[in-house]
């Protein structure tokens, strides 16, 4: 029995040690997000994301769908 109380202590020493390590992360988010803007729809260089209406992603799908239309169809004359 004291082989497993050695191992009990040792166990609630390191889950004491890894507390500790993940408080340090934690506050580095923290910290991080505060410089960032929240960390929401903000890019690398901190310029807000640009975000496409319905609309928009319609008419650049239609366009990709013709560019790959007319690729496959040099493929096939080839």
């Amino acid at each position: 029995m004291p082989n497993l109380v050695q191992v009990m202590t040792a166990l609630v020493k390191e889950q004491k040690r890894l507390q500790g390590k993940l408080q340090s992360v934690d506050a580095a988010i923290s910290a991080l997000r505060g410089i960032n803007g929240g960390g929401r729809n903000v890019t690398s260089i901190g310029r807000p994301r640009r975000h496409l209406s319905a609309a928009a992603r319609k008419r650049i799908a239609a366009a990709q769908k013709a560019r790959w239309a007319k690729f496959r169809a040099q493929k096939k004359a080839a």
